[in-house]
C-alpha cells in the first residue's frame, strides 16, 4: 500500500507539472500550446434569433456558443458541450450573476481555448478532433430548466434557460446536426446535469440512424437521505424550482412520485433515461465535499486528516457508489469513469482528459470505447480515501 501512495504521489506531481506547462504556452507532448490552431481559439458566437423566441440569459441578453466546425471524417459528427458554474437561487444571487458571464452574454469572453474532449489535437483528442465541436456560455443560473413567462420589471431578471436549450439545438439542427451520423450531449458540473435532464429530448430531435449519447462530468450530484450537515443542495434545490419554474423540464416519473426538488438529484431519475450515458465522476467530488461538509475542505488543504474527517469521507464515498446506476444493471446504455482524484470536473482539461486513469485507463480511452460500442465500461476506483491528505498548490485539481 505505501508504494502504491508513493507511486500515486509521483503520478500527481507529474500531472501538476504537465498542467503548470500547459498553463504556461509551452511544449507538450510535441504539441505547440502558443499557436492558436492548437491552443484550439475559437471565436464567441451571439446567437441573436434566440431573442425573439425569449430565449435569453438572466439579463435578457442573447444566448452564446463557441464552435469548431467539423472537417473530414468528423464533419457529420457533433459535440454539445454545456459549461458549468452552480446554481442561483435566489433574486439577489441572481442579480449579482448579470454582472458575469454566468448571467450574461455581454460578458462572455470574445475567445476560448478548447481542451481535452473538445481539443483540435490528433495526438490528444483522436477520437473527436475533428468533429463539430460547441461550448454553451452558462447564462441562466439553473441548469437550463428554467422557464418563467413574466419579466419581473423591477430587477429584470429572465428565467429562460429551457428556452436557451430549445433554441440552441434548433439552430445546431439547422445548420447540419439534423444529418448527424453521431452526436453527444456534455457537460460539466451545473452544465451535465442538462446532459442527463435533456438527453432523451436531445436523442429525439437526431435522425434514427444515428449513434447519439450524453455524457455528464462532475454531475452526480448526491442527495444525502441522513443529512446531519446544513442540507446546502436541499436548500438550493427547493430555491430553483421556486424561483426558476424548473419542475415542468424534470422526468414526469420522478415528479408524481417525490418533491421535485429531489429529481435534481441523477440518482432519482437515472433509471428514466433511455438513451445511453456516461457518468465521469469522483468519489471525493471537491464541490460536494466543500459544500456538504464545511470546513472540512480546508481540512483537507491544511493537511488535516483527522480520524472524523476519514469516517466522513469513507461514508461519503459508500453512499455515492451505492447512489450509481447498480453494476448488476449497468449494460452498455451506462458507462462511468469514477475516480478518487480530489477534484471537480474533469473532461475539459487536458490532464484530466488523458492523464488520471482507472484500472490503467484514461477517460479518453474510457469513454471512447464505450461511446463507440468497443466494450461496456464501468471503471470504479478502489481507494477508501483520497490516498492520502498532501497539499497542492491552489491552482491545479490534485488526486491524492
Amino acid at each position: 500500500m505505501r508504494r502504491s501512495m508513493e507511486h500515486t504521489k509521483l503520478q500527481c506531481l507529474c500531472l501538476l507539472i504537465f498542467s503548470l506547462l500547459v498553463l504556461n504556452g509551452k511544449t507538450v507532448l510535441g504539441v505547440n500550446q502558443t499557436s492558436n490552431e492548437n491552443l484550439g481559439m475559437v471565436d464567441l458566437t451571439i446567437l441573436e434569433s434566440a431573442v425573439s423566441k425569449g430565449a435569453v440569459c438572466l439579463d435578457g441578453s442573447p444566448p452564446a456558443f463557441y464552435y469548431d466546425k467539423g472537417h473530414g471524417e468528423g464533419a457529420n459528427n457533433w459535440i454539445i458541450y454545456f459549461r458549468g458554474g452552480e446554481w442561483c437561487y435566489n433574486v439577489i444571487d441572481c442579480l449579482n450573476r448579470t454582472k458575469t458571464e454566468k448571467g450574461s452574454s455581454k460578458l462572455a469572453p470574445k475567445q476560448r481555448s478548447f481542451y481535452g474532449i473538445l481539443s483540435n489535437n490528433k495526438t490528444l483528442n483522436p477520437d473527436f478532433y475533428n468533429w463539430n465541436r460547441v461550448m454553451v456560455i452558462y447564462c441562466d443560473g439553473a441548469s437550463f430548466t428554467g422557464d418563467v413567462e413574466i419579466v419581473d420589471p423591477v430587477t429584470n431578471l429572465h428565467f429562460r434557460g429551457a428556452r436557451i436549450f430549445h433554441a440552441l439545438i434548433e439552430h445546431f439542427l439547422a445548420k447540419g446536426m439534423k444529418d448527424a451520423k453521431n452526436a453527444i450531449l456534455a457537460g460539466g458540473s451545473a452544465g451535465g446535469l442538462p446532459a442527463l435532464l435533456h438527453c432523451d429530448r436531445f436523442r429525439a430531435l437526431l435522425p434514427n440512424s444515428a449513434r447519439v449519447k450524453c455524457l455528464a462530468d462532475g454531475s452526480y450530484f448526491l442527495h444525502k437521505k441522513n443529512m446531519k450537515e446544513i442540507p446546502f443542495m436541499d436548500i438550493v434545490n427547493e430555491g430553483l424550482i421556486t424561483l426558476h419554474h424548473s419542475a415542468k423540464m424534470l422526468p414526469s416519473s420522478c415528479i408524481s412520485k417525490m418533491r421535485p426538488s429531489l429529481c435534481l438529484f441523477p440518482q432519482y431519475f437515472q433509471q428514466e433515461i433511455q438513451t445511453p450515458f456516461f457518468i465521469v465522476n469522483s468519489m471525493f467530488d471537491t464541490f460536494q465535499i466543500n459544500k456538504t461538509f464545511l470546513g472540512y475542505y480546508e481540512d483537507l488543504n491544511n493537511n488535516t486528516c483527522s480520524a472524523t474527517l476519514v469516517k466522513t469521507l469513507q461514508d461519503f464515498k459508500q453512499e455515492f457508489l451505492s447512489a450509481l446506476p447498480k453494476q448488476s444493471d449497468c449494460s452498455s446504455s451506462r458507462g462511468m469513469f469514477i475516480d478518487s482524484c480530489l477534484i471537480h470536473s474533469q473532461i475539459l482539461s487536458g490532464v484530466g482528459w488523458n492523464g488520471f486513469t482507472v484500472h490503467n485507463k484514461t477517460i479518453a480511452e474510457a469513454f471512447s470505447d464505450w461511446y463507440f460500442d468497443r466494450s461496456s465500461v464501468q471503471l470504479i476506483d478502489t481507494p477508501d480515501l483520497p490516498l492520502n491528505c498532501y497539499k497542492f498548490p491552489s491552482i491545479t485539481s490534485f488526486c491524492t
